[in-house]
């Protein structure tokens, strides 16, 4: 059974309509860590379920530092006033931050400007702890932390590829567990950090990504999309460039993504996009979840039934949170390979520990996944 969440709290901004919510599931060694997002569709059950991924995604990432929680904004990103209101909203929770509670990017927030807006309030590169702050080893972790925000790796930053490559290692993982052949079809659904940075990587291991979608469009070719090509056009805010496609690419209506044949299928924008009305058309036998709860419970029970396989979000796409625990708590050191080689180890290791357990027990993913990566109960905030 999930538990519910240890605190959430509502903030309301005082010069827009804009709603704010924080959650935190759990607290481990008085720390909780997550990122904030901001939607027009962001809602507080919304913020619950994601803070409640957060906690089992540190499990399945073999942390034991951090809880989880996740902050969640109700309004546009695109607005020319967006970083304002986020700045009021990290000012409103800044007791919470100073307690332990640590806030990072998601949907719509670039955590390259969460770190900004905290020099501008007072807060350190990264919230801590009493503990954090009193020990030499994490103080080095957190330089190396800002270093390793500055690097890049392939044509990305580092920040804006760990997650949608260890969504892709996951996706190799669970593909080969499954005895799938080389050269698989891939369709991604999104196109900013996460399904960006996905598209290249499958590209790179010699999958066919043979469709994306973006908030606008889906283009699509069934042999394969010229993914280097696309990325480098990619527009700002995650949106494909039309004047980067070929003449024999098909567009078509960005919804239609999830009926695409192909051999996968990378959910890695919106939450809930799969769901009761479109999961009977999912024609793909494995689902990696690169976004936060794309897939609704409806959907899983279709799923189930049709046998399709699911890399579930908290194993998929636990890059984020990888990177950040693994530097400042110096699992490894600031140099692009081995930060990539460690998300690589980990997630593989979560991933084939999910499969081996469904395959052995006949239960869904979900189901599994739930039970062998369930967080540890939450203990307290750091005191002030």
């Amino acid at each position: 059974m999930v538990r519910k969440p240890y605190l959430t709290v509502e903030w309301n901004d005082t010069e827009t309509d804009a709603v704010g919510w924080l959650c935190v599931y759990n607290f481990a060694n008085h720390y909780a860590g997550g990122g904030t997002r901001m939607h027009p569709s962001v809602h507080q059950e919304e913020v619950i379920r994601l803070a409640t991924g957060m906690g089992y995604k540190y499990k399945a990432a073999e942390i034991t530092s951090t809880g989880g929680c996740k902050g969640g904004i109700s309004y546009d990103s695109k607005k020319p006033d967006a970083l304002d209101v986020l700045k009021r909203y990290l000012i409103a929770i800044q007791p919470y931050m100073k307690a332990g509670t640590s806030m990072g990017g998601d949907l719509g927030v670039d955590y390259l400007d969460v770190l900004k807006i905290f020099g501008e309030i007072g807060i350190d590169s990264v919230p801590q702890t009493k503990a954090m702050k009193a020990d030499p080893a994490i103080q080095q972790g957190i330089i190396n932390h800002d270093l390793a925000c500055e690097m890049s790796y392939d044509v990305f930053k580092m920040y804006d590829m760990i997650t949608g490559y260890g969504v892709v290692f996951s996706a190799d993982e669970a593909w080969k567990l499954k005895g799938g052949a080389p050269g698989a079809k891939v369709v991604i659904q999104g196109f900013g950090c996460v399904g960006a940075s996905a598209a290249y990587c499958f590209d790179k291991m010699g999958y066919t990504v043979v469709g994306i979608a973006d908030a606008n469009r889906l283009v699509y070719c069934p042999d394969g999309l010229d993914v280097k090509k696309l990325v480098a056009a990619k527009l700002p805010k995650g949106e494909l460039d039309p004047a980067s496609f070929e003449s024999h690419y098909q567009e078509m209506d960005n919804s239609k993504w999830v009926e695409l044949d192909c051999d996968i299928l990378v959910p890695a924008a919106l939450e809930d996009v799969i769901h009761k009305d479109n999961a009977h058309l999912v024609k793909a036998s494995l689902i990696v979840e690169g976004a936060n709860i794309p897939t609704t419970a409806e959907a899983d029970k279709i799923l189930f039934e049709k046998g399709v396989d699911v890399s579930v979000d908290f194993v998929a796409s636990m890059g984020g949170i990888r990177i950040y625990e693994a530097l400042i708590f110096r699992v490894v050191e600031a140099v692009p390979q081995d930060i990539v080689d460690d998300l690589d180890q980990v997630v593989r290791r979560s991933t084939r520990k999910l499969f081996e357990e469904a395959k052995k027990s006949g239960r869904y993913q979900r189901d599994v996944a739930y039970e062998i990566f369930a967080p540890d109960p939450s203990d307290a905030p750091d005191l002030l």
